[in-house]
């Protein structure tokens, strides 16, 4: 399975350590795990992701293979500590830890986003439904729960008789290298009337009165939500300009990985982000208890 079709590629070899005894007295074989640079002259040059460059003897090689690339580390990000992040976006928020889940109201939001119960794995609390309703009911009247799409979680409420609180289709979180997307929008202007209006980590960009959108930086994470065209406006490039701006004021800041959330069936939002890089991290919905006619 090796072979000069694999440099470039990820791979695991398995060699001879010449002038070693393993652990049974035989032969002493070593893994070696990175990209192959090379595959010529009687030796495979396999990079390590640590350290430098190992040649390896062709003769010393007992087996190996191509292996998958290694995940970017904001894709090993769990779905909740990437929900976490996401809070910096409400700076107003008045989360409150129940268990391993997170109960979350803003006095000044009405998104869902802020004002529902990020249920991201088992509570680990025995009442954690029964508290959850109390929370809501004692300050927006309605409880509501951010759920991982098909998950233990989205079996629990639906199993105590909550349904999909809307008819909107899973919300997609997805992320990016900011350096990728920021070369995605290379060409895009930002117009000159655009109006910055920055207080502590967020920022709100304004193009007029047709197109804005909102930032927040934290810890080297950069996230926008509000990313709105008006329709008279819409297929000239504004999202896109406005966009730009954004992600520019986060590299200022030092980001190196961009997130927003879009719904699963907004074809063309998720186009335009494609388009910069952008790949979904996980899928997740929201659930709440039926409500009256």
């Amino acid at each position: 399975m090796l072979g000069p079709h694999v440099v470039g590629q990820r791979v695991v070899v398995r060699r001879l350590v010449r002038g070693e005894t393993g652990p049974t007295g035989g032969p002493a074989l070593t893994d070696l795990l990175g990209t192959c640079l090379s595959w010529a002259d009687g030796a495979c040059v396999v990079q390590p992701e640590d350290g430098p460059a190992v040649s390896i003897a062709l003769a010393d090689i007992v087996s190996g293979k191509p292996v998958p690339p290694r995940p970017s580390p904001r894709l090993r990000v769990t779905p909740g500590e990437a929900q976490r992040r996401a809070l910096a976006l409400f700076p107003d928020l008045e989360p409150e830890p129940l268990g391993e889940w997170l109960l979350r109201h803003s006095p000044a939001s009405t998104a869902r986003r802020a004002n529902s119960v990020l249920a991201f794995g088992p509570a680990g609390v025995e009442d954690a439904f029964d508290r959850v309703v109390a929370w809501y009911a004692a300050r927006t009247g309605r409880p509501i729960a951010a759920v991982p799409a098909d998950s233990d979680e989205d079996a629990y409420f639906r199993g105590r008789g909550w349904v999909a609180e809307s008819n909107d289709a899973d919300t997609l979180f997805q992320l990016a290298g900011v350096a990728q997307a920021r070369r995605g929008l290379r060409g895009v202007d930002v117009p000159e009337d655009a109006a910055y209006d920055e207080v502590d980590s967020l920022l709100t960009v304004r193009l007029g009165e047709r197109a804005s959108g909102v930032a927040a930086y934290a810890d080297d994470w950069v996230g926008f939500r509000g990313i709105h065209v008006e329709p008279v406006h819409r297929r000239q490039g504004l999202g896109l300009a406005v966009m730009a701006a954004l992600l520019e004021w986060g590299a200022e800041r030092g980001a190196t990985t961009a997130y927003l959330q879009v719904l699963g069936d907004n074809a063309p939002a998720i186009a335009m982000y494609e388009r910069l890089g952008f790949v979904t991290h996980h899928a997740y919905r929201y659930l709440a208890p039926v409500t009256s006619a």
